[in-house]
């Protein structure tokens, strides 16, 4: 899920849990014994258990039924994309989800329904149920930043390097709106704002974007980026009994909806800026994540110079664009507003240190993980 979104035409699914049992069995072949939603911004998701487990893979009787907006499901190609880099990633020993076939042997099936869907049809899949606990719902720990920066690098570094499944061309998405490279198209969303001290903060930073980032786009090194590693997206569990000194891993991957062509150094900066989020030493989140990620791949001084302008981007298009959301669908303006409020107060307060007390915070700290190794 990306905080937000830009799209106007997207329809969200509106199946009721009896319709998506039904879908379970007429599309997959299993009879669903428990049903519950997931959240979900503009898809929706369902957690099923099926009774006994009939066909199912190793046993697994859990699964996820994720229906696509009816707008992503105009792009099978891209769907296919996303679900077989999600196989790729599983049979090289990351946590992802994998599809359950149809009963037609596909791994996913366009259908309509729901209510008042007309006649809009949307791409369903029934997706491993993956354990663990969002990253949003615990304290964080400087260990557990590490992990995931290492994780966004390896994750990226293996999609990039031996992801060559022939959908992967669907994945140069020039003007998505989520790609880190397309800061520059907040210019049409940025009215929603309004006139005040946010706007001119993220004015500032397209401004420079445009001029201090997208020249040096082509010094930066290419890749598949995952694109919204946020902290509802990274399932974690426990691997320590001590609650003093606990100790996560990574359990779990979700959503890979916004993959797209890259760089590597976009990678770190998102998970950077979604870590931030709810934390409590939020200048401090990205020495951490940096020192994992840098453990996999290290920046070029290139790259290690836009860090905080990307960082600031991707601010900047969480903010503008769940506020022109918000205009469009104001019955979730609650649920946006809410994570809009803590996003402005870390944009506000980066720009309030400074560029260069930021990056000198976050090098440093990376650079003692160099010294020491990984701290406990």
């Amino acid at each position: 899920m990306s905080s937000g979104n830009a799209r106007q035409t997207f329809t969200k699914p509106a199946f009721g849990e009896k319709e998506a049992a039904e879908l379970v069995d007429r599309v997959f072949g299993l009879k669903v014994s428990w049903v519950g939603p997931l959240p979900s911004y503009d898809d929706q998701n369902f957690h099923v258990r099926v009774s006994g487990g009939a066909g199912a893979p190793g046993g697994a009787e859990e699964y996820v039924l994720k229906i696509t907006n009816s707008e992503d499901s105009q792009e099978p190609d891209l769907i296919e994309a996303q679900t077989q880099a999600m196989m790729f990633l599983s049979a090289e020993g990351f946590p992802s989800a994998t599809p359950y076939l149809t009963k037609d042997g596909n791994i996913m099936s366009l259908v309509s329904g729901g209510a008042g869907s007309g006649n809009k049809k949307y791409m369903v899949r029934l997706l491993t149920y993956l354990p663990g606990t969002p990253v949003a719902k615990i304290a964080i720990n400087r260990q557990i930043l590490y992990e995931i920066g290492k994780l966004a690098a390896s994750l990226d570094k293996a999609l990039s390097e031996k992801f060559h499944h022939p959908s992967v061309k669907s994945l140069h998405r020039g003007q998505f709106i989520w790609n880190l490279a397309n800061v520059p198209l907040l210019d049409q969303y940025i009215y929603a704002l309004g006139q005040n001290k946010y706007r001119e903060v993220v004015e500032q930073v397209i401004q420079q974007f445009k001029r201090k980032v997208i020249p040096k786009l082509t010094s930066f090194r290419a890749c598949i980026n995952h694109g919204d590693l946020n902290d509802h997206n990274i399932l974690v569990d426990s691997t320590s009994a001590s609650l003093e000194a606990l100790q996560y891993r990574v359990s779990g991957i979700l959503d890979f909806s916004d993959m797209s062509y890259g760089y590597y150094v976009f990678e770190v900066a998102i998970t950077i800026m979604y870590m931030m989020i709810e934390s409590t030493d939020p200048l401090g989140v990205g020495g951490h994540v940096l020192a994992g990620f840098e453990s996999i791949l290290p920046l070029t001084e290139e790259e290690r110079a836009a860090l905080f302008l990307l960082v600031s981007g991707r601010f900047s298009q969480s903010l503008v664009i769940a506020a022109h959301t918000a205009l469009l669908y104001p019955e979730n303006k609650e649920y946006l507003m809410i994570t809009a409020k803590t996003g402005w107060k870390h944009l506000m307060a980066m720009f309030e240190v400074g560029q260069e007390a930021v990056e000198n915070m976050w090098f440093e700290t990376a650079k003692a993980y160099m010294d020491h190794g990984p701290a406990e």
